[in-house]
């Protein structure tokens, strides 16, 4: 259940010299944590909680590496609680009551407890709604640290009880703190020129406890001139992007993504797109969110954008990677330059309400057909005129249900091969006009 700076007991001066350096670097006050000043600040959500003496329960939703156990054991300090930590990966059941029987017994002799909760979504609905009598009754303070979106993975009643407050991914400043205090505790300069220190600190991805890992590492070897970035990554590995297929960042990415494409930014939706990309999204997934935008955001303003995607497509299957990746970015660059147009995807729903609330009407007797004698006899295909045989092969009969008004659907735009379509239309509809009823 390790983070940032975490550790159970600072143990005696020889075991806090082979402790390692997260451990030894780890705030002894809420005024030392670097990176959330929004939360503990005097302003701060946090702040404003140990300034009262009162806690409240608390999910701590952000990244690895961001502090969220250290500023628990904190808090229960600063408030005077017992704190007493346990992993939903490692615990159960059997393992929450004894907890639970624990923090009444210390109740009974005044001792408030601090319960904390980390990888809290890793419980499953059933075991979380056991929180909340313990909850309720004050039994404990709930403090759960989860990396997911609390809206999808935690119950609404637990929810309710309970404040969301997120940490931030930290930024180069509380990095560099850290790099700071790193050397300050040691005493040992790090053997970086400015570029490679920099590199070091792109590397963490914002998670504190990762970079202080690779700053030890750094410290275990002879470094007998100052690295470069090159240098510095022939020793070290980069932390891999944080992205679950099937969690948030998955989604954040791909509606950054679409909304790039959407607001005509190549730029920006080739970064998200390679963002995806590289962190190991299934290629065959992204190019059927550009079959989806080329059809729900360009349409007929360019009909070419869905054959280009779905030649990405071929392509891509035909190549495989790396070499098919090139498929998929001209299909991302031809959609973020194409002409928008919505048109097409309001239609659909418009036509779709609208068959839903007609029911069953019976199309007008003059366009269907009449197979049998009898349906001759009793009117079908009546009147039917062939359009092909009309004036400008354009009829201008009508197609609408009796019982129905013609509607309008399909408002095409001024935009791209739309404005073509837009002056047919017009056309047919003036010769409508002139022509009359059929």
């Amino acid at each position: 259940m390790a983070d940032l700076f975490a550790s159970d007991d600072p143990g005696s001066a020889d075991l806090a010299d082979i402790a390692p350096l997260a451990d030894r670097l780890r705030p002894r006050t809420l005024s030392d944590v670097v990176g959330q000043e929004h939360l503990t600040g005097p302003d701060g959500a946090i702040g404003r909680m140990v300034a009262a003496g009162r806690l409240s329960s608390i999910i701590f939703w952000g990244p690895p590496g961001t502090g969220k156990t250290t500023i628990s054991r904190l808090l229960a300090d600063a408030v005077g609680m017992r704190f007493e930590p346990i992993s939903a990966v490692f615990s159960g059941v059997a393992d929450l009551k004894k907890v639970f029987a624990l923090a009444k017994e210390h109740g009974r002799r005044g001792e408030k407890t601090l319960l904390f909760v980390d990888e809290i979504h890793r419980f499953n609905r059933a075991q979380q709604d056991g929180f909340l009598p313990f909850v309720e009754n004050g039994t404990v303070t709930l403090v759960g640290a989860t990396t997911e979106n609390p809206s999808f993975e935690l119950n609404a009643a637990l929810l309710s009880r309970a404040q969301v407050l997120i940490l931030r991914r930290l930024d180069a400043a509380a990095l560099e703190q850290l790099l700071d205090r790193a050397e300050a505790l040691t005493g040992r300069p790090l053997h970086l020129d400015v570029a490679a220190r920099e590199a070091l600190l792109a590397s963490a991805d914002g998670d504190g406890r990762f970079l202080l890992n690779q700053v030890e590492t750094l410290y275990s070897i002879d470094i007998p001139q100052p690295l470069d970035p090159a240098g510095l990554s022939a020793l070290l590995h980069r932390r891999v992007a944080v992205y679950d297929k099937d969690r948030e960042g998955h989604y954040n990415l791909i509606s950054a993504l679409h909304k790039a494409l959407r607001g005509s930014d190549p730029q920006a939706a080739l970064y998200y797109l390679a963002r995806m990309l590289t962190a190991g999204e299934e290629p065959l997934y992204v190019l059927r969110r550009l079959v989806r935008f080329a059809t729900e955001d360009i349409g007929l303003a360019d009909p070419q954008a869905l054959v280009q995607c779905l030649a990405a497509k071929d392509a891509y299957e035909f190549l495989g990677s790396p070499e098919g990746e090139l498929a998929i970015v001209q299909a991302c660059l031809y959609c973020a330059t194409a002409p928008k147009s919505n048109a097409g995807y309001m239609a659909m729903k418009a036509s779709f309400k609208s068959a839903r609330d007609t029911g069953s009407l019976m199309p007008p007797m003059n366009i269907v057909n009449a197979p049998t004698k009898l349906m001759k006899q009793v009117g079908y295909g009546k009147n039917y005129q062939y359009d092909h045989d009309a004036e400008g092969g354009f009829s201008g009969a009508n197609y609408w249900p009796d019982e129905m008004s013609p509607q309008i659907y399909y408002s095409p735009t001024d935009r791209g091969f739309e404005a073509r379509i837009a002056e047919r239309i017009a056309y047919w509809n003036r010769l409508r006009a002139e022509r009359g009823p059929a």
